[in-house]
C-alpha cells in the first residue's frame, strides 16, 4: 500500500540515476569503465560526494 502523502511528495515518481560506477569484487572497491579506481577521479567525487558501496561492510568506505 502507498501511503497517501507519497502521492504529493514524489508525484512523477523516482528518477533513473546511472552511477559511472561498479563494485570489483576481486579488487574489492568501486571500479570506472576503463579499470581505473572510482576514487580517482575528481569530478566523479565532486558530482557523488563519495564513491561508498553496500557490497561489504557499511561501516567503512569500500575505496
Amino acid at each position: 500500500m502507498r501511503p497517501f502523502t507519497l502521492n504529493y511528495t514524489f508525484p512523477r515518481g523516482l528518477p533513473t540515476v546511472a552511477m559511472p560506477y561498479h563494485f570489483d569484487e576481486a579488487r574489492q572497491l568501486n571500479v570506472l569503465p576503463d579499470g581505473r579506481p572510482a576514487v580517482s577521479d575528481p569530478d566523479l567525487l565532486l558530482a557523488a560526494g563519495t564513491t561508498t558501496s553496500t557490497a561489504g561492510s557499511q561501516t567503512h568506505f569500500d575505496d
